[in-house]
């Protein structure tokens, strides 16, 4: 449903170089699958997606969707495809049926039959309870299921989410992912960014993380923490006597440890066997006089994926400047 072969990006800037938004990316994504897009703030991701949508020209590269091209037919393209930014787009002076009659007549369907669709997407996404209220008087929660209700009006072979959960509180968002599943049981494939590690592993068959314009890595969630092996030991140490650097001079070498990486005051260490890597921890960094603050296990996560592929932590990675463009 959805090919792109070395897309690119770029946005000029005032006096500056020119900034990489988008660096050689490359997709396959299968009919009735949710494929993500895993990244922090600034990876390029909205920029891909804009791309995809024809809402920005590509510089260089190819895409297809639902079978056209991106550059050579972006009318037949928008006639497939279903599209929620971030922001939304619905008239918040209106109800929620009356934004959902318009935006089918706007796709050309036939007035009773625009009606039809209405009152199925009210019940498939559980509107009915304020469907004849102003958009104005909607929770974050109602406004995003109205905006992918909208999306899908037209019953689009793709559905393209722009941070979908963004602002949710948690019981909003895992509301929202149960909706989104339950599109794909009905067949649409669904293309959705996010910089939720969550969110990813939830809701995504397959996914790409990307980082500075680059896919770093790619897979089914499960296939990618597998690559992984062992457990993950997260270890703070009491900031003094250059605490963190000797944990890490005495832990490095150890048999059980498979890779170590460190910062100031904290250690992530990927071992065989967690419970029993515990106890080796402990005792050594008490023998060595070095002050714990917390020592937690767990199996691998997305973030340790991206860890591995960039040295930085997906979590505390902050938004890379510009790099999404204007």
């Amino acid at each position: 449903m959805i090919t792109t072969h070395e897309l690119r990006k770029s946005f000029k800037t005032p006096r500056r170089p020119p900034v990489e938004a988008v660096r050689g990316v490359s997709i396959e994504v299968g009919r009735g699958e949710i494929f993500g897009f895993l990244g922090p703030n600034g990876a390029g991701k909205t920029t891909t997606l804009r791309m995809l949508t024809t809402l920005l020209p590509i510089d260089s590269g190819t895409a297809t969707v639902a079978g056209y091209d991106v550059e050579r037919s972006p009318q037949e393209v928008r006639k497939r495809i279903g599209y929620v930014s971030q922001l939304g787009g619905s008239d918040e002076l209106a109800t929620g049926r009356e934004n959902l009659v318009l935006q089918g007549r706007l796709y050309g369907d036939d007035a009773a039959a625009v009606r039809s669709r209405a009152e199925q997407l009210i019940e498939l996404l559980e509107l009915a309870g304020f469907a004849d209220r102003r958009v104005i008087t909607y929770s974050g929660g109602q406004r995003r299921r109205l905006d992918v209700a909208l999306g899908i009006v037209h019953a689009p072979e793709v559905l393209f989410l722009d941070e979908p959960s963004t602002g949710l509180d948690p019981q909003n968002r895992a509301n929202l992912w149960n909706h989104i599943a339950a599109l794909r049981e009905r067949g649409t494939t669904v293309f959705l960014t996010t910089h939720y590690l969550e969110e990813a592993d939830e809701l995504c068959d397959r996914l790409m993380i990307m980082d500075h314009g680059e896919v770093v890595a790619e897979g089914a969630p499960r296939e990618l923490k597998r690559e992984i092996a062992g457990d993950t030991v997260l270890l703070s140490v009491r900031d003094q006597d250059h605490a963190a650097q000797r944990a890490e001079q005495r832990l490095r070498d150890q048999p059980y440890v498979r890779e170590l990486s460190a910062d100031a005051t904290t250690l992530r260490l990927y071992v065989e066997e967690g419970a029993s890597a515990m106890i080796e921890i402990l005792r050594l960094l008490d023998a060595e006089g070095i002050g714990i603050q917390s020592l937690t296990v767990a199996e691998p996560t997305l973030d340790d994926v991206f860890l591995r592929q960039t040295g930085r932590s997906l979590r505390d990675a902050g938004p890379a400047a510009d790099s999404e463009g204007p």
